[in-house]
């Protein structure tokens, strides 16, 4: 019988998996714009919220007093999808994957600066570490196009500020009520640009948009009940499997090289939030 915790565990795992094999089925579906593909998947995710809250009762789109900040989440999301999309169809999974994984760095950033919470001392060498980790990603890349890795440090960003967001939404706001006003206010804003680019997809490519609305919906969803098995403290940090998987998924399916710089990079920053939670698991002290 599994425990509480060790179910939060193998969610959270999941979770990365299937976001690391959405983003392979992004890439494997270039030939379809990055505004249609979004549309997909979150119209996808769109009619599955939408049954969940209509069986089990509750808000579709939460009360008219928390909407600024729904409204907030749901466009730095937005704004996460776009820079994630566009990365994931140009450049190398795995790279990808670590660059976006900085997100918690950046709510960290937002949390202290917007929230007023305090950071504990071992972040800031941490922070730097994982800042570190980036660096050495994007190195090899001077001699390309960086622009899909600025994309996916920019996907960083902008979902730092939406996940900064979530901490408010702590027993103020459902979680499936949060999910359904993304996925409706990103369907919605993607509509027009996908009309205006639209591309009709052969059977290759509907299939993997469907695998784009399957996978990202089972990540959602892994993720969602993840943090209610366990405590975010004691599980977010195997949301970094999500960079081996990248890797494995990259080579296996894709034929991309794992590259030293990558294996090298992505061990900083995941050591850096090992390092963290470590040190909170022991009780650490504020500054």
């Amino acid at each position: 019988m599994m425990t509480q915790k060790q179910k939060g565990i193998l969610y959270m795992m999941l979770s990365a998996l299937s976001f690391a094999a959405m983003q392979v089925a992004v890439r494997l579906s270039r030939e379809i714009p990055t505004m249609e593909q979004i549309f997909m998947r979150n119209l996808f995710i769109l009619i599955v919220a939408f049954f969940i809250i209509r069986r089990k009762g509750g808000s579709y789109f939460g009360e008219r007093r928390y909407q600024p900040f729904l409204m907030g989440r749901s466009f730095f999301g937005f704004l996460g999808l776009i820079t994630l999309f566009y990365a994931s169809s140009h450049g190398a999974q795995g790279d990808v994957t670590i660059l976006n994984k900085l997100s918690p760095i950046f709510v960290t950033i937002f949390a202290v600066i917007f929230m007023k919470e305090k950071l504990s001392r071992i972040q800031i060498p941490a922070l730097a570490l994982s800042v570190l980790g980036a660096g050495i990603v994007f190195r090899p890349s001077f001699s390309s196009d960086p622009l899909p890795l600025v994309m996916a440090l920019l996907s960083a960003v902008t979902s730092g500020i939406a996940y900064t967001f979530l901490g408010y939404f702590k027993e103020k706001v459902d979680g499936m009520t949060v999910i359904l006003h993304f996925s409706a206010f990103s369907a919605v804003c993607s509509l027009p640009f996908m009309l205006h680019d639209f591309v009709m997809p052969d059977v290759r490519q509907l299939v993997l948009l469907i695998f784009i609305g399957i996978f990202g919906s089972l990540g959602q969803a892994f993720i969602t009940y993840a943090y209610r098995f366990a405590p975010a403290s004691e599980i977010s940090i195997y949301n970094y499997s999500g960079i081996l998987f990248s890797l494995i998924l990259g080579f296996a399916v894709l034929g991309e090289a794992v590259k030293l710089t990558s294996i090298i990079g992505g061990a900083l920053v995941a050591a850096a939030s090992l390092i963290v939670y470590l040190y909170n698991g022991r009780g650490g002290r504020k500054i």
